[in-house]
């Protein structure tokens, strides 16, 4: 009788075992529809750019930053605001503060 009731528990724990791993497997599928997929990259037709691309607009952003440290230009004429290049407006700056 005992070898009866081992080979059952046996069944028992290997079928516990089984649901256990098909359960780990659905939860990691799961958490990975969930995580993965909403945030999966979009083709390169749908606005991604080529390195190439991300490439001419980093250098063009970084010349119009270097323009606008670099040069006078009016912010708003009508009150009076300009744009100074930053090595000047450090001068003025040192000259005020030693007012």
């Amino acid at each position: 009788m005992s070898d009866a009731s081992s080979a059952s528990d046996s069944k028992g724990s290997f079928t516990a075992t089984l649901l256990a791993a098909v359960g780990g497997f659905s939860i990691f599928l799961i958490i990975l529809v969930v995580a993965y997929l909403p945030n999966k990259a979009t083709p390169a037709g749908d606005g991604v750019k080529t390195p190439a691309e991300r490439k001419a607009a980093l250098a063009e952003l970084r010349g119009k930053e270097q323009t606008a440290a670099t040069t006078y230009a009016w912010v708003d004429k009508d009150k009076g605001v300009v744009r100074l290049p930053l090595e000047r407006a450090v001068e003025l700056t040192i000259q005020e503060a030693k007012k």
